[in-house]
């Protein structure tokens, strides 16, 4: 798939990590990616945001009525996000891949080519949004394969690692993007009841 107007082959082919799994605390422990926004759970969106990947690979909970090419759980289970990457990216095999978090309502595919097209204009390590703050977003980013895995064996673990030491890790440069417009951001997560409700009325 490639954009309106540009070269057939774009930025090359890619697969998707998507995790799904986390306690949820600070939404009662349920799973959210099965939590509706509008007519689709959190998870089918971020889903539909890579469907044009040669392969997605979900760690953590199946995401109900979605078809992925693999599903698996980190080592150990309840490690974190790293160890869920970790996993997920033992079993990529496209020289790129989409790092992503299941509970992302406004991510789409468009959001997912520009990074792919940056990493690959750049030449980079990784590329990833900023927040309104200018917060990294490690889990709504592209990474080549081999610096993903350099920089996840770099930090050791992986159990109880946070994400931005993947980021600082990163054998290469780390590409920035800010979201400019009025419209629901593509990094906004849903972490509590008041993002949901945001997000839902975003839609309406």
């Amino acid at each position: 798939m490639s954009a309106a107007g540009g070269p057939a082959a774009g930025p090359g082919p890619y697969d998707a990590v998507v995790l799904t799994g986390g306690r949820a605390s600070r939404l009662g422990g349920v799973h959210k990616p099965g939590l509706l926004v509008g007519d689709r759970t959190l998870g089918a969106r971020v889903l539909d945001a890579v469907r044009d990947a040669d392969r997605v690979v979900v760690v953590g909970p199946a995401v109900p009525g979605a078809a992925v090419d693999l599903v698996t759980r980190e080592e150990p289970p309840g490690g974190g996000p790293v160890a869920a990457l970790a996993a997920g990216v033992r079993a990529v095999r496209a020289p790129a891949v989409a790092t992503l978090a299941a509970d992302l309502p406004f991510l789409d595919a468009g959001t997912v080519l520009e990074l792919r097209s940056v990493l690959a204009a750049a030449d980079a390590a990784a590329a990833l949004l900023v927040d309104g703050e200018g917060r990294d977003q490690p889990l709504c980013a592209v990474w080549r394969t081999d610096a993903l895995r350099a920089a996840l064996a770099q930090v050791g673990g992986p159990r109880g690692v946070a994400l931005r030491a993947v980021v600082a890790a990163a054998p290469g440069p780390v590409v920035r993007r800010a979201v400019t417009g009025d419209g629901p951001p593509p990094w906004f997560d849903c972490d509590t009841d008041e993002d949901l409700t945001t997000a839902r009325g975003w839609l309406e």
